[in-house]
């Protein structure tokens, strides 16, 4: 299991332990973490289960595919570090991971 922590907009911390090869948007919304929605399902195409990544995260991270990049570009204040989070799965090397949920989706 890979501990993923998510500070949620009002700052309360959920400290999850996920399976490798989940994606952090369903760990988040199979455990009830406040503001990510995956309205899509994880397919990459609603944005509604942004997160900013923490520093010392992102080049820990598999890069932006193009459709990423074009949702990103639609979200509510995106920032160097936003990311989907259906588009991150859970490796053994993020144990430790910390991501912010932006305090509204798109």
């Amino acid at each position: 299991m890979v501990k993923i922590t998510y500070i949620e907009f009002s700052g309360n911390e959920r400290v999850l332990e996920l399976e490798p090869g989940t994606s952090l948007m369903q760990g988040a919304v199979d455990s009830g973490v406040l503001g990510i929605v995956g309205d899509c399902g994880g397919n990459c195409s609603c944005a509604t289960c942004h997160v900013y990544v923490d520093d010392g995260w992102f080049d820990k991270l598999e890069a932006k595919e193009a459709q990423e990049e074009m949702l990103l570009e639609e979200v509510f204040e995106v920032r160097p570090n936003s990311r989907l989070s259906c588009q991150l799965r859970v490796t053994d090397a993020l144990d430790g991971l910390v991501v912010r949920v932006p305090e509204r989706q798109f």
